[in-house]
């Protein structure tokens, strides 16, 4: 029965080596574990504060959304600047961990990149248009499933 233990481990180690050396698959995982991450600490951490703060106001996903903003932020600068974070690294906090925390964070980058190339036209477009759009699109979802 031993054997068969080391046997089933040593071919499962192999094959998640496998699977993590293939460029298709590798991308996928580094963004899932990251994600997996993300969408627990959210739950936590707004469970966490709704029982301390209430839910009168949205103060966790005030919170949460500020935060990840702030980490999206500092890690993309560490990056960029530092050049010592390997890509996956960067799928696994960037999109899979704070795309997951926080989409917030990445509409904020998004926002960032438009400002830097100094288009304010589209910079106004997109930050307006998705919030004002996003809570149009809600609306109309949430009465076509009443209907």
């Amino acid at each position: 029965m031993r054997w068969f233990e080391m046997h089933w481990f040593d071919r499962a180690r192999q094959m998640l080596q496998s699977i993590l050396r293939s460029s298709n698959l590798r991308v996928p995982i580094a963004i899932s574990l990251g994600a997996i991450a993300g969408a627990l600490s959210r739950y936590f951490l707004s469970a966490t504060m709704n029982q301390w703060l209430g839910t009168v106001f949205p103060f966790a996903t005030f919170l949460i959304n500020l935060s990840g903003a702030l980490l999206m932020g500092f890690f993309t600068s560490f990056a960029v600047n530092r050049r010592i974070i390997s890509p996956d690294v960067r799928l696994i906090v960037a999109v899979g961990f704070l795309g997951s925390y926080t989409t917030f964070s990445t509409y904020t980058l998004d926002l960032e990149k438009l400002l830097a190339i100094g288009n304010w036209q589209l910079t106004a477009l997109y930050w307006i248009g998705s919030t004002l759009l996003g809570l149009l699109c809600l609306e109309l979802g949430l009465l076509s499933s009443r209907s």
